[in-house]
């Protein structure tokens, strides 16, 4: 068993956040503040191990796909997504104050941890320095997603007291910016790269890591020149990683491939000890799950090419409404399972999932077919096949890691920046787009680059492949903020396959999606926050 997960089973039995107060002074730190605490570099790394499990969120994970118009959560209201979703928010939904104290949580832990390293003794000055990069790196993390969800949040550097909680002012978005941008070249060479850790602590922050958040954090902020300047840093120099497109794009999700060559940095989990269960509610119902609440969209999967390369409504493109799954980009069925989707069961036999009302052929089958909105079967007539664990034992506890960070993306972000600096040619096409495309298993005439693009039609092609690419791994609501086409894609009908009525010509119609560009693209600073803090400023809107 690694390392890090060890340390995070034994954390999690005196996790110094164990329940998040409404205010920024989030965790408790008695019991880090005895003398007799900080004595070795084992209890240190049992706290640094507990901001490690603090940034781990599987319901957000999966849930926020919901959020975008890759996926509808049609049953219950899990992290308030149905609500965001619908546009019926407010600063007292239940998910930015969770949101909010999760994060501050992370960030209270880093600090008491930064604040009391230097007292263990004679601990090895290598292994200290990396160890507060890693922390560096986890409240760098945190800090980027408050700024990219709240814009402006207050920023500070140290372990602060009620009294200052409530007194502290929000630093702009870009001060945040800058912070966490700072923060993540100052520890890079404090990191080791992914091939210079040691079995027991894969999975920890690399050297690799920081850089690739650097990247991240550039691109949502829509500094090219900053993407192509990190992304080439891992594409170029092997002194910062060792990374690679996996082989296979499904085998890429399984947990014999965990902490493979793509892998930048993911979520770890072990079976029996430190899981997650969401597919529960995910995968189809003979495949053991209880009831489905959130399905892929229509519009996610008509996003998938042909494995010519072409889109479906390209009149050359061969695609037929009829068998509209045939000769369709292979990571649509490592996916998304859709009607007649093939479905590996634990025990290695492999079945046909029925899901167009009155197909199925047997009684079982017939629990996954599409049976209208409410019911237990699919809300979308699709279910999520990305991350199923084929081992997973009952109730889908899984261990598999949730990939956060991974080569793939790079690429991804470099050919963007690129293309926006309109800077793409063949060569770069040949070193992103190209092999990505030769993974998913497309067509050879996929491949190549096409001269007579316009820097707007390779815009097109570079987002709608990143869209296919990373489906359903919790990236497509940040890129559709930062393309600031929200208000495009999440208003209006939410379409599943053209199963029941209503429907168009799209395919059955949902529900509504609700986004108001005058308000949406921030999320209000929670309402408990602004009670216990008037120096907090609410955002436009609210």
């Amino acid at each position: 068993m690694k390392k890090l997960i060890t340390f995070l089973i034994a954390a999690a039995m005196f996790l110094i956040v164990a329940v998040a107060c409404e205010d920024l002074t989030v965790a408790p730190t008695n019991e880090f503040t005895e003398e007799n605490y900080w004595t070795s570099a084992d209890k240190a790394e049992m706290v640094l191990n507990t901001a490690y499990g603090q940034m781990s969120n599987a319901t957000y994970f999966f849930r926020d796909n919901a959020l975008s118009d890759d996926a509808y959560l049609g049953r219950g209201n899990p992290a308030s997504v149905g609500t965001i979703s619908q546009g019926n928010h407010n600063a007292s939904t239940a998910r930015f104050s969770n949101q909010w104290n999760s994060h501050y949580s992370g960030i209270k832990t880093v600090h008491v941890f930064l604040e009391n390293i230097d007292n263990v003794p004679n601990m090895n000055e290598t292994l200290k320095n990396r160890m507060i990069a890693e922390a560096r790196f986890i409240r760098a993390w945190h800090y980027f997603h408050l700024t990219n969800w709240f814009g402006g949040v207050p920023l500070f550097t140290q372990d602060i007291t009620i009294d200052e909680s409530q007194t502290i002012s929000r630093s702009s978005h870009q001060e945040v910016i800058n912070f966490v941008q700072s923060e993540l070249e100052d520890i890079v060479s404090d990191l080791p790269a992914n091939y210079e850790y040691g079995p027991n602590d894969i999975g920890r922050i690399t050297r690799g890591a920081a850089i690739a958040l650097n990247a991240r954090v550039s691109l949502y902020d829509n500094d090219w020149n900053g993407v192509v300047n990190y992304t080439s840093q891992i594409m170029y120099d092997v002194e910062n990683g060792d990374y690679e497109l996996f082989p296979s794009y499904r085998g890429l999700f399984l947990p014999e491939n965990e902490n493979n060559s793509e892998v930048i940095f993911d979520f770890q989990y072990v079976t029996n000890n430190v899981t997650h269960n969401l597919m529960f509610d995910l995968a189809p119902l003979t495949a053991g799950a209880r009831v489905n609440d959130m399905g892929p969209t229509r519009n996610l999967v008509n996003a998938y090419p042909m494995i010519s390369g072409l889109s479906i409504d390209n009149p050359n493109s061969g695609y037929d409404e009829n068998n509209p799954y045939v000769n369709r980009d292979p990571r649509l069925g490592a996916t998304i399972v859709h009607h007649l989707s093939e479905w590996e069961d634990p025990d290695g036999t492999v079945r046909t999932i029925y899901i167009e009302p009155g197909t199925a052929p047997t009684d079982n089958a017939a629990r996954d077919e599409f049976q209208g909105p409410g019911t237990n079967a699919s809300q979308t007539g699709y279910y999520l096949k990305k991350y199923y664990d084929p081992s997973v034992p009952e109730n889908f506890n899984s261990g598999l890691n949730l990939i956060v960070i991974r080569y793939a993306d790079i690429l991804l972000m470099h050919a963007e920046a690129q293309n926006e600096l309109n800077q793409m040619n063949e060569q770069v096409w040949n070193e992103t787009i190209r092999p990505i495309r030769e993974r998913a298993g497309l067509e050879s005439g996929a491949y190549g680059f096409n001269a007579s693009w316009s820097q707007n039609d390779l815009r097109e092609v570079i987002r709608n492949e990143r869209r296919v690419e990373l489906a359903m791994e919790g990236l497509r609501i940040h890129d559709i903020r930062r393309w600031e086409i929200a208000e495009d894609v999440l208003n209006g009908p939410v379409h599943g396959a053209p199963y029941g009525q209503p429907t168009d010509n799209i395919g059955m119609i949902l529900t509504e999606r609700s986004f108001n560009p005058a308000r949406d693209y921030l999320w209000p600073i929670p309402l408990a926050e602004l009670d216990l803090n008037n120096n907090l400023e609410q955002n436009p809107g609210y």
